[in-house]
Parts: structure tokens; sequence; C-alpha cells
């Protein structure tokens, strides 16, 4: 399944952006050659120098327009607005290890819905995440190396539909959160860049009923 958000018009000037394409490792070249065009911090800020040089203020303030979070994992192969067909200012979004919903993202939903307006959650997993091949043993891996355990949970999961179902269980009874009635998982398919969506007919049955 595609997601799909409705268009809208503004009526400030079009926003110019300068694209920065970002890559997997298999396809980054070598290190030396990484190394002598400089470390890749120093590119990243000479490319805002670049954009900044052509930025022109949007005129936006900080509530997204089509008032929605997107919780989403931090792997790079995940172009969200690209993706979703949003814009800048279009939404809120949020992302992690695996995209899972932990504290510190019911902090960011909470803040988000309650000062800033958004009222939909959209919850995005994908293929091939490299949560599935680590366990909860990292943790204890850590501990040994520098002799301290860590206070976070891995979240580590084997299936990666049941992982957006609990997503979206913490999602929903979540106390801090007032707005739990539009919260909609998906998978994205890294292979074919399309949404899946997780328990769509339960959703579907729950809205008939």
């Amino acid at each position: 399944m595609t997601l799909f958000f409705p268009s809208h018009r503004r009526t400030e000037p079009a926003v110019t952006s300068t694209v920065m394409v970002m890559t997997t490792s298999a396809s980054v070249p070598t290190e030396g050659a990484i190394t002598r065009g400089g470390a890749v911090t120093d590119r990243l800020v000479e490319a805002n120098e670049r954009y900044a040089a052509a930025f022109t203020d949007p005129g936006m303030d900080a509530r997204p327009v089509l008032h929605v979070a997107v919780v989403a994992c931090m792997d790079a192969r995940l172009d969200l607005h690209a993706a979703l067909g949003l814009e800048l200012g279009d939404c809120h979004t949020i992302r992690n290890a695996g995209g899972v919903v932990t504290d510190d993202v019911i902090r960011s939903l909470t803040i988000s819905q309650r000062k800033l307006g958004t009222r939909s959650i959209v919850l995005i997993h994908h293929t091939g995440c490299g949560l599935e091949a680590i366990t909860e043993d990292f943790r204890t891996e850590l501990e040994m190396e520098v002799g301290q355990r860590p206070a976070w949970a891995v979240e580590s999961f084997r299936d990666v539909d049941q992982d957006v179902r609990q997503s979206m269980q913490r999602v929903r009874t979540s106390p801090f959160l007032l707005h739990t009635d539009d919260v909609r998982g998906f998978v994205f398919d890294v292979k074919t860049g399309l949404l899946r969506e997780v328990d769509r007919a339960w959703r579907r049955c729950r809205r008939c009923g």
C-alpha cells in the first residue's frame, strides 16, 4: 500500500534548497578518497554554506502543515520526505534505531501534539533492519567493554510486523498523548520503495464497527 497525503497550497514563495544525497556504506568511496576531500563534517559544513547562500526564509512557524508526526528508523536508505511526498514544513520527523516507540519518542510526540498541534501519527519500520540482527546481549557486550551497563534497551526484534504492532500499542496506551485515534503503522520495503500497512484489515474492521 502506498501512503498518500493530500496536497496543499501555500501563499508564500516557493522554497528552494540544495539536496544532499545520502548513500549506504556499500556505495561510499574508499577512505582515502574521502580524506583527500577533507573530513566528512567539513564537507557537510561546506554544503551548508552553499545552501545558505541561496536560502530564503520560507516564513513558516514550527507547526507542521499536515498536523502529522512520522516516527521512523534512522536507516540511511529511508528518504522519508521523498517516499511520502512531503515538503518542508509538512510534518514532524522523529527517527531512531529501528523506529521503535521508546520513552524519548513519547516525549517528542507529546510535545508535538500538545504544543505544536499534530494529531496523526505514522510509524514506519523497514525490511532488512539492523535491529533484527542483534539481541539484548549487545548491552552485556558493552558492559564488558566499557565497565558500565547501558540504562537503555536495545529494542531488537525478530518480527518486524509484530514490532510495529508493539509500537502502535505503546502510542495508543500512552497517558501523555492527546490524540491516539489516528495511529497507523507501516513497513517500508527498501528494495521496492513501497509501504505495506500492518494490520490494515483490523483498522478497516474497527472503523466500520
